[in-house]
Order: C-alpha cells, then structure tokens, then sequence
C-alpha cells in the first residue's frame, strides 16, 4: 500500500517525544515477547538431554533450527503484509500464536511436540517482534532511528535474560518441567493485555513518506517486491551486507544457545550457574543497546557494525578457552557488548536505505535472512559438535563471525543520515 491510500490524521506527528506514549508502550510489549524466548533458553538443552533422551548434538539442536527457520519465513512474509494491512493485525496473531506454546512445552510426551511448539513460537516472534521493530521506526521519524531500534532491542533481549535466569533457578529448585513454563503463561497474558491498547502506526509512515525525496535514488512505492528482495539480499552494497552479517550473527546466537549450556554444564555446573551465565550475555547485550542504537546516530553505522563482529568473535573464542565461571562469564559479556554494537545498528541501516513506503518489506526480508542464521547455527554447530566436540564447533563459529566483519569493512557503505552514499554492485 502506498502513502497515499493510508489515512493520515491531522494528529499525526513523528518524533519520540511525540509519540512517547505509544512508544513507551512498545518497548513494554516487546519486552514479554522477549521473554517468551527467554524462558527456553537455559533449560531446553538439559530437557532434551534428561526428559526426552536426545544425545547428538544435532538433533538436540533441532529445536532452534525449526525455531529459527518458522521465524526467518514469517519475518518475510510479515514485512510485505505490514505494508498491506497494517501492523498491529499482525502483533496480536503473533500473541494468538504464542498462548500454547508454554503449554505444550508442559504437557510434551515426545520431543517431537517440543518441536512443534518452537515452530509456533518461530512464527509468533516473526510477527510480534517485527511490528514492534516497524511501528517504533514509524513513530520516530528518520532523525532517532538508532535509539528507537536501541530502545526496542535493549527491552526484548534484556527480557530474554531475566526469563532465562529466572527460568534456571526455578528449574534448579523444582525440576525441568512444568513449574519453570508457568512464568510464559503469565508473559503470554501481559502481552496480549498491553498489545490491545497499542494504536496502529500506518498514518506515520505515510506522513515521513510524504516528506522524503523522491528525485534520490530510491525505489518506487510500486517497486515489485521480488526487487525489493534481491536489493536487500545482494544488489545494494550496503543492504546486502547488514543482511549477511544479520545471517552470521544469528548463526552465533543459536549456537550459544545450543552449546553454551552443554558446555557450562560439561564443567559440572548445575542448573542456578548455567542460568546466570547464559543471562550475562542477552542481558549484557540488552543493556548496552541502550547507548548503542543512540551511539550509531552519532558516529555512523558501518563501523560500528565492523568492530561489533569482531568484538563478538573474541568473546565466542574467549569462551571456548575459560575453564571458570569468571572467565565464561568474560567471554559472554564481549559477546554481548559486540552483539548490542551491531544489532540495533543493523535495523537502522534498512530505515536509512528503504524508503518508507517498502522499508517494512526490506526489513522482513532482512530479518528473514538474519533469523535464518538460527538455522544455519543449530546445523553447523551440531554437526561440527558431534564430529570435532564442543570447543571446536564453538571456534569454527568465532571464525565465521570475524569474516562477516571483513565483508561489512570491505564492501558497506556509510549509511547515516547527512552522509548517505549509496552505491549499488
């Protein structure tokens, strides 16, 4: 849908004081949808190993992997069907497709019925997490894209390191299953009552559209979204490299998720440990968005982007060389310092390039390459794991995420506002 069939309201006004009030409400939303995340990822691991009798590490990682593949398709699809019916249609399907989640992870007989419920939680991050990224990019116009997108990251994932930690030390008082699941019922209930007071944000896009240059070189509103999709995956130098640097951070991510806690748990660390150090790392990486998401409409994206992959890389090998809880826990704070540099920064780069009118499906499409890195990880890093052991995969991986830092350095270009230079391969 273009500008100009979406209603703008006189009322209308871009900018986060402006727009405080709804803005503030988004960032609460997305911080229960992180949770719902959170509440796997301490304890998932040790269910399959115990509850289910799953031993190799690849299949014991399939649940990221149909996690992840669920949640790379909805984002595509999320982004082109934001642009046609709106954006909070699609946050309140993606609480709808949350409410059984926890239930099933409660009730599973079979690891198949775990699998089941990360396909539905795949699908309902992908639209939940997607509106809440889109509508705070509509509220604040292009001036605060970096803080907007910091904000809205620092909620979700510093959710998903309580839930995390909270999760573990419930786990390790009253066992794997069902008391640890209770709390995503009660995340799935909050959401859903906040997600009903938040107002669509359509009229906003339009409104920045309206005021944008169309002599530059950006695409037209009618741009076919096939068009729309190679730009962002390979044609435009510096859409293309977010998105493959996206893929590799993600890749990271699911293999921290899967691995870490096997090995943390391989030094003999119980359940209470495990849960603190596997919340170091989203909450290190929660926080410090704070000031990165802002810090990158200062300095600029690319090399922010570039330091941010390299950073992530010593702290995945700083891991893999640590024999203590200090040093695990090091390495998970570089991890998470280099993970906050990039990932807010990634999604300003899309609002920078994408005009309004189809940056919802850009960014569907970039966040369907980054979420297909789960995918990649949990195959990677459970192949790699059960051929070459544990410090090995995790290695291979901190390789991979310092390469990705070579493409941004060589082949982005600078995308902030007041210093775009766009070039295309």
């Amino acid at each position: 849908m273009s500008a100009s069939t979406k209603r703008v309201s006189s009322h209308t006004r871009l900018g986060l004081h402006e727009n405080i009030g709804q803005f503030a409400l988004l960032v609460a939303v997305n911080g229960f949808v992180g949770a719902m995340v959170g509440m796997e990822r301490t304890i998932l691991p040790a269910l399959a190993e115990q509850d289910f009798q799953v031993t190799g590490r690849t299949a014991m990682l399939s649940f990221i992997a149909v996690f992840g593949l669920t949640k790379a398709i909805t984002n595509y699809a999320a982004g082109r069907f934001a642009d046609r019916v709106g954006r909070k249609p699609l946050l309140m399907w993606g609480w709808a497709l949350a409410a059984p989640v926890p239930v099933l992870l409660i009730w599973a007989p079979h690891w198949a019925w775990v699998l089941v419920a990360n396909a539905l939680l795949g699908v309902s991050q992908g639209l939940a997490w997607s509106m809440t990224v889109v509508m705070k990019i509509d509220l604040v116009g292009p001036a605060r894209r970096g803080l907007a997108t910091g904000l809205n990251e620092c909620a979700g994932y510093v959710a998903v390191a309580v839930a995390a930690y909270a999760t573990g030390w419930i786990a390790s008082r009253a066992g794997l299953r069902p008391e640890p699941f209770y709390l995503g019922v009660a995340f799935v209930i909050a959401g859903v009552l906040l997600s009903l007071f938040v107002r669509e944000t359509w009229g906003h896009s339009a409104l920045e559209a309206r005021s944008r240059d169309r002599g530059t070189d950006r695409m037209a509103a009618d741009t076919p979204s096939r068009e729309i999709f190679w730009r962002t995956t390979l044609t435009d130098r510096s859409l293309s490299s977010v998105s493959q640097a996206g893929f590799v951070n993600n890749l990271n991510d699911g293999m921290t998720w899967g691995l870490f806690p096997l090995l943390f748990a391989a030094t003999g660390m119980d359940l209470a440990a495990i849960g603190v150090l596997v919340a170091i790392y989203p909450a290190t990486w929660g926080l410090a968005q704070l000031a990165t998401g802002a810090l990158s409409d200062r300095i600029g994206r690319k090399w922010l982007i570039v330091s941010g992959m390299w950073t992530q890389a010593v702290g995945i090998a700083g891991v893999t060389m640590a024999h203590t809880f200090n040093g695990f826990a090091a390495g998970a704070v570089l991890l998470g310092i280099g993970t906050a540099m990039v990932y807010p920064t990634f999604i300003a780069v899309i609002g920078d390039v994408a005009h309004p009118d189809w940056r919802a499906t850009s960014l569907g499409v970039y966040r369907f390459w980054r979420d297909a890195g789960y995918v990649a990880g949990a195959l990677l890093a459970g192949a790699a794991a059960d051929a070459f052991g544990l410090p090995v995969a995790i290695q291979l991986v901190a390789v991979l995420t310092f390469l990705s830092g070579v493409v941004v350095a060589t082949r982005m270009s600078e995308t902030r506002p007041q210093t775009i230079t766009r070039q295309v391969a």
